[in-house]
């Protein structure tokens, strides 16, 4: 029996916020650990995957009523290994100073859990619409958090932020970089990875609290909601 639709919000807040692949699902944690000592590398990794995510996911949907059960998860491993082998090159053709200093991480990206469980969990059941604006939004999702870690441990361990700039958006990129603060000696633990680890449990720690509040405040506007009007307090 097929599951039943998912609108397209659920799909994006899921992506987004609530099913974040790196604050919640906790998936793919060693490339996003190991890479994300500056905005930059967080962004590469991050596009990265994106584009895996996408491209899988709207793949695996397109051909999942002619792929047998007993053999899918090898088909999906070779669509998604097909998928980062041209990523890889393109991007040593294209850019070629990000493509060395993400290194291993980018051919890693077919291990990555997030992408192979996308493909299993959502896109073998869904229509092809469906497993792309999944696929587009937890890869946004995981984006974003690779950026906001990367510029977390890049302005703690070197106080500036879009350092080398230019490895992705080409020479006239080097002025973007800024300097946070002048004559910064840096806090070494940011960038080593117990750094990463730090700062990933402070970024689960933010969004735990923010969803705790909305509870709370979701909570007491329905007690009002269903209480008569003569029992609500005035208002001065």
């Amino acid at each position: 029996m097929a599951p039943p639709p998912v609108s397209y919000s659920q799909i994006s807040r899921a992506g987004l916020w609530n099913n974040n692949v790196a604050l919640v699902q906790l998936l793919g944690l060693c490339p996003l650990l190991a890479v994300t000592g500056t905005v930059i590398n967080g962004l590469g990794l991050g596009l990265a995957t994106l584009l895996t995510l996408v491209a899988s996911n709207s793949l695996v949907a397109l051909i999942r009523h002619w792929v047998p059960k007993e053999v899918r998860l090898p088909v999906f491993v070779l669509i998604i290994a097909s998928i980062v082998t041209t990523i890889e090159l393109l991007m040593n053709a294209y850019f070629y100073d990000l493509y060395k200093v993400l290194g291993i991480f980018i051919p890693l990206i077919v291990t990555n859990c997030a992408i192979i469980g996308r493909a299993e969990a959502f896109a073998s059941r869904q229509k092809v619409g469906r497993a792309f604006t999944d696929g587009l939004m937890m890869g946004l999702g995981f984006t974003l958090v690779l950026m906001l870690l990367g510029g977390l441990r890049e302005a703690l361990g070197q106080g500036t932020l879009l350092d080398q700039a230019h490895l992705m958006f080409g020479e006239a990129a080097r002025d973007l970089k800024l300097t946070l603060v002048e004559d910064y000696r840096g806090f070494l633990l940011a960038i080593l990875p117990p750094g990463a680890f730090i700062g990933l449990g402070l970024l689960i720690a933010l969004k735990n609290m923010i969803d705790r509040r909305l509870a709370q405040r979701t909570a007491v506007q329905k007690s009002y909601a269903t209480k008569p009007i003569d029992v609500l307090p005035e208002r001065i």
